[in-house]
C-alpha cells in the first residue's frame, strides 16, 4: 500500500516532467526539424526572457502575491535602457539604469501592497497601466533607435556556444534557486505565502519579505528590458504586452501555487521551458497565433483547477 502511495505521489510530484518529455518527443516525431540545433537555440533565446520574469514572479506568487506589471516594467526600462545605450555611455550605464527603474518599481508595488493593504491586483494593474503611459510618455510614443553595436551584440552573441541570452537565464536560475531552498529569507517567504499571521506571530517582518519579493520581480524586469532591447535591436514603449501572463503561467504550470506557499524552482524551469516549446511547437506546425493564445488560456485554466482540486483532497 505504501509503494503505491509513493509511486503516486511520485507520478503527482514530476508530473509536468512527464508531460514536458511527452511533448517533445510527439513533436520531434511530427516535425523532426523541432531539435534541430538552430530551432533549440530558438527554444533557448525565446525562453530566456520569460523564464527570468517567471523567476521574479516566482517570489511573488509564493509570497502570496502576483504582479501584472512586470510586462509593462520591462517596457520602462528599456526605453531607459535604450536612450542611455546609443553609444554615448558604457554599456554597464543602461543596465544598472534598467534594472534599477524595475527594482524602483517593484519597491512601489510592494508599499502599495504591504504597508498600504491594497489588493496585489489593483495595485499592480494600476502601475501596470501608469508604467506603460510612462514609457510612452519618455519617448512621445515613438520606437528608440540607434543602439550602439556592442549593446546590440549582447542578444546576439554567445558564450561557448551557448546564447547569451541563455547564460543570463542560467545565472539567474542559481541564483534565484538557491536564495529560495537555501537560505532563511527563501523559508521567510514561502512562511508568508503559507500563512500571513502565522508568519507574523513568529516574529518574521512580513512587510519587509512581501515589500522585497515584488522589488525582486521588479528588479528581474528591468533585465530582461535591457535584454529584450538588445534582441530586437530597438526601444519600444509597446514591449512586453501579457509578458506577466506568460510568467504566471509558467510559474502556476510548475507548480507554484496561486494561493501561495508553494512551488520549487525545477518547477519554473519546465513550465518555462514547456510554454515555450507549445508556442515554438505551434509556430512550426502552422497553427495561427490567435490558437497560441487560446492554447495558453486553457492551460492556465487546467493549471489552476489541478491545484485547486489537488489542495481540496489534501484537505
Amino acid at each position: 500500500m505504501e509503494k503505491k502511495k509513493s509511486a503516486s505521489a511520485f507520478i503527482s510530484e514530476y508530473f509536468i516532467f512527464f508531460i514536458f518529455i511527452a511533448l517533445v518527443v510527439v513533436l520531434t516525431i511530427m516535425k523532426p526539424s523541432f531539435i534541430s540545433p538552430r530551432n533549440l537555440g530558438n527554444i533557448l533565446k525565446q525562453a530566456s526572457i520569460n523564464g527570468i520574469l517567471a523567476f521574479g514572479m516566482m517570489f511573488v506568487i509564493i509570497s502570496g502575491g502576483f504582479d501584472m506589471s512586470v510586462g509593462s516594467t520591462l517596457a520602462f526600462a528599456g526605453i531607459l535602457a535604450a536612450l542611455l545605450g546609443r553609444g554615448d555611455f558604457p554599456l554597464i550605464v543602461p543596465l544598472i539604469v534598467a534594472m534599477f527603474a524595475g527594482l524602483c518599481v517593484g519597491v512601489i508595488n510592494g508599499m502599495g501592497i504591504a504597508v498600504g493593504n491594497l489588493p496585489a491586483f489593483i495595485m499592480t494593474l494600476g502601475t501596470q497601466t501608469g508604467i506603460r503611459g510612462l514609457a510612452l510618455l519618455i519617448c512621445g510614443g515613438n520606437p528608440v533607435t540607434g543602439l550602439s553595436e556592442a549593446y546590440r551584440a549582447v542578444a546576439a552573441g554567445t558564450v561557448l556556444g551557448i546564447p547569451t541570452l541563455a547564460v543570463f537565464l542560467i545565472v539567474v536560475i542559481i541564483v534565484c534557486s538557491f536564495v529560495a531552498t537555501k537560505t532563511v529569507y527563501g523559508r521567510r517567504v514561502y512562511a508568508c505565502g503559507g500563512n500571513l499571521q502565522a508568519a507574523r506571530v513568529a516574529g518574521i517582518n512580513t512587510s519587509f519579505i512581501r515589500v522585497s519579493t515584488f522589488a525582486i520581480a521588479g528588479l528581474l524586469a528591468g533585465l530582461c528590458g535591457f535584454l529584450m532591447t538588445s534582441r530586437v535591436t530597438i526601444g519600444q514603449p509597446t514591449a512586453g504586452e501579457s509578458y506577466e501572463m506568460d510568467a504566471i503561467t509558467a510559474c502556476v504550470v510548475g507548480g507554484v501555487s496561486m494561493s501561495g506557499g508553494v512551488g520549487k524552482p525545477w518547477g519554473v524551469i519546465i513550465g518555462t521551458l514547456l510554454i515555450t516549446i507549445i508556442a515554438n511547437g505551434l509556430d512550426i506546425l502552422g497553427v495561427s497565433a490567435y490558437w497560441q493564445k487560446i492554447v495558453k488560456g486553457l492551460i492556465i485554466v487546467g493549471a489552476v483547477l489541478i491545484d485547486v482540486k489537488g489542495k481540496s483532497r489534501k484537505s
